[in-house]
């Protein structure tokens, strides 16, 4: 039986939600979600459990300056890089949306707590889902255009346990390198790929 065209595309009304179970509640929330959803081909599953973990919504911010052509990225300790040489990434400024919390308020806050930046312009890139298959997380990234001309240090809320080094790199140095490994998160990943592509318009550059 070949599988039905879904033209209307499924939506959230084609998930039936049959129980929830916190699992953990603590800084962040890990639920047993008991559920079933339509099938392509018709009808729909048995009922199934899938875990979930809830981090909320979140914003990733990279800076460039195009007139210098450089680019801000801050480094950190992070403990799901343990596995790696380094556990210290090279990544986009970021911080979780609050309830009530624009995103943009949210790049703003962010930007001053971890690179001291007050962008003269912001751009929003796109919105996407980290890891679907386990995590509500959304991510929202944007560029801030900036000056960083003899920026650079160590900024973060010692209250928080942040340590952030903050960098101002060449671009061209940058983009050169974006595929080798050191920049092995997706957020960062994303938006110097976006700017890869914009920057000869973000530089006026024909």
């Amino acid at each position: 039986m070949s599988p039905q065209s879904n033209t209307a595309g499924f939506t959230k009304n084609d998930v039936e939600i049959l129980q929830r179970e916190t699992l953990y509640q603590g800084f962040f929330r890990a639920e047993k979600v008991r559920l079933r959803h339509r099938l392509f081909n018709g009808g729909w599953t048995t009922p199934m459990s899938r875990e979930i973990f809830l981090r909320g919504a979140a914003v990733g911010v990279l800076i460039y300056d195009p007139v210098n052509d450089l680019i801000g990225l801050v480094e950190q300790f992070r403990i799901g890089a343990l596995q790696d040489p380094s556990p210290w990434c090279m990544e986009v400024v970021a911080g979780m949306i609050e309830a009530g919390e624009a995103p943009e308020d949210v790049v703003y806050r962010e930007l001053e707590e971890e690179s001291g930046i007050k962008p003269y312009a912001l751009e929003y890139l796109c919105h996407y889902y980290p890891s679907p298959g386990g995590s509500d997380e959304q991510m929202h990234l944007y560029c801030a255009l900036a000056d960083l001309k003899g920026a650079g240090g160590i900024y973060g809320l010692p209250e928080e346990h942040e340590d952030i080094r903050f960098h101002c790199l060449p671009a061209e140095d940058v983009l050169a390198q974006m595929l080798q490994g050191r920049f092995n998160n997706a957020a960062a990943l994303i938006c110097l790929l976006w700017l890869q592509i914009n920057r000869p318009r973000l530089r006026k550059i024909d």
